[in-house]
Order: C-alpha cells, then sequence, then structure tokens
C-alpha cells in the first residue's frame, strides 16, 4: 500500500508537471527580405497603418492571413549576413563587418522578416504563454497573430515576452519577427537575423520566472553553504497561496540536501523573493582541472501537486583578486592565461550549433588558455555551458558604457541571466569608451552601473576595459578591477601608483598573422606566420605575456585573439575581409604563435619548428628558423648538419638566422629536464591525396548535431603537404547537411554556403574544413571529398 501510495503521488505530480514545457521553437521558419528606403518592397511596412488599432495589420506581412508560401524556409539559428557576396566599399563601417551588403547603405539586404505558424493544444489554456529569443542582430519587432509584443533594440541580449493574451487555441497562429540590421552596435562582423535559439515556454500561472533562480555559495574548509534565492510570480486574477521547497543533487541525481517547505501568499500580479540555505559536506569544488556541476532544483506546489519546477546546473567555488599577490581559485594562484573572442566561425557566420561552441572552448584549453572574454558583447548561453562543463573561466562583458534605462535593462537582463554560471567570475561593465571614460560623466555612468551589479550579483565585482596608460581620472577611479587594453608597459607604473587596485590585461598582443605565409604579402593582403608585426596600438605576444608572466601584481590577460574573426582586417582593407589577430584562423587552424603560448601556458613538452620546408625558389639561398618550446636547450639539423644549439630563454623563442635553404629535413633536438624531446618537418611532394580528420565519428540524430570535418593533404610518401591550395568539392549521403566550408583564409571571397550538392572549398595553405548537421533519423552518414588529380578521401560518421 505505501509503494502505491507512493506511485500515486509522483503519477499525479508528473501529470500536473508536464504542463510545464519549454519547446524548442528553431524549426519551421519563413525568410524574405524586407526594404528599408522602399515600402512596397518591405510588405508596406512604413505605408500601412499597423499601431492604430489593436491586432490590425492588413496589407502587411504582420497579418495573420498574409501568404509566405514563396518565402525561403529556413531554421535557427540563421544569419543571413553570412550568405551574402563580399562587396567592396570605401565605407569603414562596411570594411569593419567584414565587406558584407549589411547596414544603412544597403536598404535591399538589411531587414528580414521571419514568420512561423504554429499550435498550440486547448487542454493548455489555463497556462501561461512566452516567446524567448536568445540573440537577435537586431533591432527586432515582434508580432503573435496580428497583435504588437515588444521589440528588442539589442543585438546580443535576448528577450523574453509573454503571449498568453494572443494564443489561438481553436486555429493556427502565426508569429512575425521584423529584423532591422540598418544600424550597426559593433565595429566587427556581427551578422544579421534571429542567429540564436528561440522557445515556446508554457507554464502554470504561478511560476518562478526565466531568471528567477539565483543560486550562490560561500565554502568553509571542506564544506559550502549554498544560498539560494528563489522568484514566485502570480499571474492569477486573485490572490494566490503556493509552498516554494528547494533541493540539490549531485551530477548523477542523488539528492544531497533539501529545505523546509516555505509557504507564501502571492497577491495579483505579485512577486516574492525566497531565500533559503543549504549545508553541503565535502564539497567538490568547480575549478579548470575538475569543472564539476551540482543541480539545484525549486520547487513551486499547491496542496500536494507541483506546479512548477526550475532546475539549474551551478558549480561552488571561490575566486579572490590581489593586489599584489594576482587571482586565486579556491585559494589557488592562477595566472590568467585569456583569449578575447567574437562569436563567429568560418562558414557559418554567427548561427553557430551548441555543438560549435564545445568545440572552440576545447580547442583554446588545449592551447592552454584558461579564461575567455567575451568581447565586446553578451554570449550565447551556450558558450557559457561549454565554459562551465570544460572548465573555462569567463569576463562577461556589458555591450555598452550608457546608464540609460535601455542599457540598464540589458545590463540587468545579462546578469540575471549569467549569475549562476561558475565560469562567470567577472562581469565587465564596458569597453573602450573614448569619449568618456576619462570623464565626469563615465565615472557617474560607472557607478550607476557597477550599483546595478550589486545589487543583482553581490558575489562577483566588474572590471572595464580602458585603452588607457597610467590614467586615473574617470571610470578608473571607481572601478574594482582596473582593465588595462594594451598599455602594457604602463602597467608598473599605473601599480605603482595605485597598489591597493587589481590589474588585468583586458586586451593584450594583437600580433597579426596569416597562417602559413612567410613573407609580408600587400597584394593579396597576408602577413608573416610569426610573431613580427602588431599594429601601432598594440604589442607583438612576448611583448607583453614576459610582464604578465614575471610580475604577480598581474592577474594576467586576454589576448586579442583566439581565433580569427570576420571584420576589421588589420593592416590592410580590400581584399581582406577577416581579421588577422588570431592565435587560431577562423577555422581554429593553429598559427605558428599558437606554440609559444602552448609552451608557456602548458607542462606538456612542446617542440615546434617553423615555417615549413617547402622552398623550391629559395634553394641557396637564406631563410629564418624559429623554434618554439619550453625546453631547456635545442639543437636544429638540416640534413644531419648540426646548425648549433641554443638555451632557451623563459617566455620567449628560438631563431636561427640566415640558414641556407636546401630541400631535405629539418630536424630539432630539445631536452627538458634531462628528458629529450624531438620535431622535424620535411620537404615534400605535390598533394596527391585528400585526408579527413573528423571531429567525431558518432553524432546525434536531433536535426541540430553537428561536427567539424578538418581537411589536409599527403604526398605520394604520406607527408602532410603544407603548401597545398587544391579545389576540394565535398558530397554527402545519409540524413545530414553540408551548413558551412571555410579554409582561414582572411582575403577568400569563395562562397561559406553553396547550393544543395555543389559544396566546395579550395585549401589554404594545406587546409579546409567542411561542417555538418545531422537530421532526425538515424543512419550511418558518408562524406566524400574529391580533387582533380588526387586519391579522394571519405569518412563514415553514424548519427545515432
Amino acid at each position: 500500500m505505501i509503494k502505491n501510495s507512493i506511485l500515486l503521488t509522483l503519477l499525479c505530480c508528473f501529470t500536473v508537471a508536464n504542463a510545464q514545457k519549454k519547446i524548442n521553437f528553431d524549426e519551421g521558419w519563413k525568410f524574405h527580405f524586407g526594404h528599408a528606403a522602399n515600402p512596397d518592397k518591405d510588405f508596406n511596412y512604413s505605408t500601412a497603418t499597423i499601431y492604430s488599432k489593436s491586432g490590425g495589420a492588413a496589407k502587411t506581412a504582420i497579418d495573420s492571413k498574409f501568404v509566405d508560401s514563396t518565402w525561403t524556409d529556413v531554421n535557427l539559428p540563421h544569419d543571413w549576413a553570412v550568405e551574402l557576396p563580399f562587396e567592396n566599399s570605401p565605407s569603414f563601417d562596411v570594411e569593419s563587418h567584414g565587406y558584407k551588403p549589411v547596414g544603412g547603405l544597403y536598404p535591399e539586404t538589411s531587414i528580414g522578416w521571419y514568420r512561423k505558424r504554429f499550435s498550440v493544444d486547448k487542454k493548455d489554456s489555463k497556462n501561461r504563454f512566452e516567446i524567448q529569443f536568445d540573440g537577435i542582430y537586431r533591432n527586432a519587432t515582434i508580432w503573435v497573430n496580428g497583435f504588437f509584443v515588444g521589440n528588442n533594440f539589442s543585438g546580443y541580449v535576448g528577450k523574453s515576452y509573454d503571449i498568453s493574451d494572443y494564443i489561438n487555441f481553436d486555429k493556427e497562429n502565426v508569429i512575425v519577427v521584423r529584423v532591422d540590421a540598418t544600424q550597426y552596435e559593433g565595429w566587427f562582423y556581427e551578422g544579421a537575423g534571429i542567429y540564436r535559439h528561440a522557445w515556446l515556454i508554457i507554464h502554470d500561472n504561478i511560476h518562478i520566472p526565466e531568471d528567477g533562480l539565483f543560486v550562490h555559495s560561500t565554502v568553509n574548509g571542506k564544506n559550502a553553504t549554498v544560498t539560494l534565492e528563489t522568484e514566485v510570480e502570480n499571474k492569477n486574477f486573485s490572490h494566490s497561496n503556493c509552498i516554494v521547497y528547494s533541493y540539490i543533487t549531485d551530477r548523477n541525481g542523488k539528492q544531497l540536501a533539501k529545505t523546509n517547505e516555505q509557504k507564501l501568499a502571492l497577491s495579483v500580479n505579485g512577486k516574492q523573493l525566497v531565500r533559503q540555505r543549504l549545508a553541503i559536506k565535502n564539497a567538490r569544488l568547480w575549478s579548470l582541472e575538475d569543472p564539476y556541476l551540482y543541480k539545484i532544483v525549486s520547487v513551486v506546489k499547491q496542496g500536494n501537486q507541483i506546479i512548477h519546477t526550475k532546475k539549474e546546473r551551478f558549480g561552488i567555488r571561490t575566486v579572490r583578486f590581489d593586489a599584489k599577490e594576482g587571482f586565486f581559485l579556491n585559494g589557488k594562484h592562477i595566472k590568467i592565461q585569456g583569449t578575447n573572442n567574437h562569436q563567429d566561425h568560418a562558414g557559418i557566420g554567427s548561427a553557430l550549433p551548441d555543438y560549435l561552441q564545445y568545440y572552440r572552448i576545447r580547442l583554446l584549453k588545449e592551447l592552454g588558455s584558461n579564461a575567455y572574454r567575451a568581447s565586446h558583447n553578451a554570449p550565447t548561453k551556450e558558450l557559457l555551458l561549454a565554459c562551465d562543463s570544460l572548465g573555462m573561466l569567463v569576463v562577461d562583458e556589458q555591450r555598452l558604457l550608457n546608464s540609460s534605462p535601455e542599457y540598464l535593462d540589458q545590463f540587468e537582463r545579462l546578469i540575471r541571466r549569467d549569475r549562476n554560471h561558475p565560469s562567470v567570475f567577472l562581469w565587465s561593465i564596458g569597453n573602450e569608451e573614448g569619449w568618456i571614460q576619462k570623464t565626469e560623466t563615465g565615472k557617474r555612468i560607472a557607478l550607476t552601473l557597477l550599483a546595478k551589479q550589486k545589487e543583482l550579483d553581490p558575489t562577483r565585482t566588474s572590471t572595464y576595459a580602458a585603452d588607457m596608460a597610467n590614467e586615473f581620472n574617470g571610470v578608473n577611479e571607481v572601478i574594482p578591477i582596473r582593465g588595462f587594453n594594451y598599455r602594457q608597459f604602463a602597467v608598473a607604473d599605473y601599480h605603482r601608483d595605485h597598489p591597493n587596485q587589481p590589474l588585468l590585461g583586458t586586451e593584450m598582443g594583437s600580433t597579426v598573422t596569416t597562417r602559413g605565409i612567410y613573407e609580408k604579402d600587400p597584394i593579396r593582403a597576408y602577413v608573416p606566420d610569426q610573431d613580427i608585426t602588431a599594429p601601432w596600438w598594440a604589442s607583438k605576444a612576448e611583448d607583453w605575456w614576459k610582464l604578465a608572466a614575471e610580475n604577480k601584481y598581474w592577474l594576467g590577460g586576454f589576448v586579442w585573439t583566439g581565433f580569427d574573426y570576420r571584420g576589421e582586417p588589420t593592416p590592410y582593407k580590400w581584399p581582406n575581409i577577416s581579421s588577422h589577430f588570431g592565435i587560431m584562423d577562423t577555422c581554429g587552424f593553429p598559427k605558428n604563435i599558437y606554440y609559444y603560448y602552448k609552451s608557456w601556458w602548458t607542462n606538456e613538452d612542446i617542440l615546434h619548428i617553423s615555417p615549413h620546408w617547402n622552398w623550391p625558389d629559395k634553394v641557396g639561398k637564406p631563410i629564418d628558423v624559429w623554434v618554439n618550446t619550453n625546453a631547456d636547450e635545442v639543437e636544429l639539423f638540416l640534413n644531419g648538419k648540426s646548425l648549433g644549439k641554443k638555451q632557451m630563454p623563459r617566455n620567449s623563442h628560438l631563431k636561427w638566422e640566415g640558414v641556407i635553404y636546401e630541400p631535405g629535413v629539418l630536424e630539432a633536438i630539445a631536452y627538458k629536464k634531462g628528458k629529450k624531446l624531438t620535431a622535424k618537418i620535411e620537404t615534400t611532394g605535390q598533394a596527391a591525396k585528400i585526408i579527413f580528420t573528423p571531429d567525431r565519428t558518432t553524432i546525434t540524430a536531433d536535426g541540430k548535431d553537428a561536427n567539424v570535418i578538418n581537411v589536409s593533404f599527403v604526398d605520394e610518401q604520406e607527408k602532410e603537404v603544407p603548401d597545398a591550395n587544391n579545389m576540394v568539392y565535398f558530397s554527402i549521403a545519409g540524413d545530414a547537411k553540408i551548413i558551412g566550408v571555410g579554409n582561414g583564409d582572411p582575403s577568400s571571397h569563395e562562397a561559406d554556403k553553396c547550393a544543395e550538392g555543389m559544396w566546395q572549398r579550395s585549401a589554404f595553405n594545406g587546409k579546409c574544413q567542411v561542417i555538418i548537421q545531422s537530421g532526425k533519423t538515424k543512419s550511418t552518414i558518408r562524406l566524400e571529398a574529391k580533387s582533380n588529380g588526387l586519391t579522394s578521401a571519405t569518412t563514415i560518421i553514424e548519427s545515432k
């Protein structure tokens, strides 16, 4: 009888809880360009009266009766900018956005309309409905069944809208989104469209809001106290009572602690905050090496029925910033070895499948990076989930240093959304606001933002990324953690003058390199792939890292950037369409500077020789050879003849100048604490065979999972060919599709998106990349690559 009673209770709870749903809303959208200057091509948006009567939108694409059968079928995430051709323009803004025809100069490709039809079960009619968009670039206006729902000015911070009053239960519903990308927010590639996920959320009238659970902790020895702050909202038309409790489980679902039940009396439209504490014995701390995540579940019930639950993963850890000794995670000193990054990737622009977030963070971890600055905007939630899971610290950044109601609201949405992520260890209130950062106005704005941060998240602190030297006036007077964008040689003087303010290199480095290029080429807009070139305002890798590594008062720093990104083609313009700043290119292929950082950011045995050794036009001519290593000494040999032995200076590199080139084998023999290390590069023949290297051999058949397959080439002797530039043609069979191709060439104008059955991409210095996405049917996926005169490659990927 007891067992049956428990079973009946559980069934009752599950039946009620099923009314609570979060439905992915990515599929089944229609898309069409509007027009910023021609109302006829913008579906009469600016000429028809749509705000005079609620629900009135006749003769526009907002009208539920509008026929969209000729519109393009798309799924989200969707970035329409990546599909557009490159266009040479004298405009700095177009240049900085990667020469894509989006913005005020291109009215015909800067407005996008999205429409989606959906049905709702009548049994859910007593519940509330929200539509949530995680990110739309930008200035998005939303309607449901012809009713105006809201506008999101931001291209980065998501927003939710209660659409309960407009839902049809007896016929189809239509949601319409007009996206206006005529104005920019940044000075880098930003994409365009609904480029992050969308969700339909169904819940009870009494519920925990989407960002209404805040969990934080304190650590005392081996134990932790977890504080839970649960916000409960009543949308009933009457006073309502409920009960709230929470419990914590380990990663396997085992319950570790549970609060008492707390009764609430909620007025109409009332909200109450419940604060509860739980003790965790022998807490397993979240760290870079062991990013352990607990789960918190907050429950709302009426009587014996659970009406709403909210689940969050969280980590228990401590952080400390010391102005003299540096940064400490869980009491352990850690030098911040960070990278700045924008959000686009080769082939797909800003519309990344979730898997790509994990792929990119994993590449950064392999480099030895332990921190990620989301430059210069709110990241997607999935990136933070990847950082939580893989062990990567995050600086979470506000788009603008602005305290207007709009930007305060954006900052609040950012903090409430992200404050449960253990990876987020520091907020940033802005970046390089040259007009105001040294002024009283900037100082007042900063104080307003800092006050908002303390209100919403008193467990963390903030920085500001200032491109200022030893200057204190303005924002720096009040910012808790002084951020330096470059100006690395002023850090010591600033620390002398302000010894109690912790210092962080928020942007450092900015070496410009082109993977596999060894001579400056202003025609094709390439720079050498060594740590020798930086803009006037920046520095080379060794210039800043030696200072940061050798001085404790440096918390560490963030390199500009981890990956190349579209836009900001420095030091060139057209035909350059991407940056050169990355430690890796837009595909994630390492450049030589990668091995400099990896030598000093990891304890792995690193021994890397550059350049490659295919120089038929340089026989008998001098070539400088670089070696990046963390060994103690290195001896270099060419075809068995010693070129000399060198001691390895810490945080530096070795160079053999003027090595007279001859084909053959260039070999390095190094010793690290008595251990012998070897590396070699060889002269190769022409490419003879394509090689596939898939990131995974199994993916999930959910229509969303993705996989990166890298392409390289070998000669007849199976030696990898570093300078192959062959065109590769891709085909795919099975329930999957190709969604993007790239090669890391910052001056390539080839299409990232190709017509079905026409996928191709040329290699750039021996490499290219293809990205596939699964379908919904379990199948064997067969990807093939062909190139004229080469042995083709095939890889099999199981979709399960």
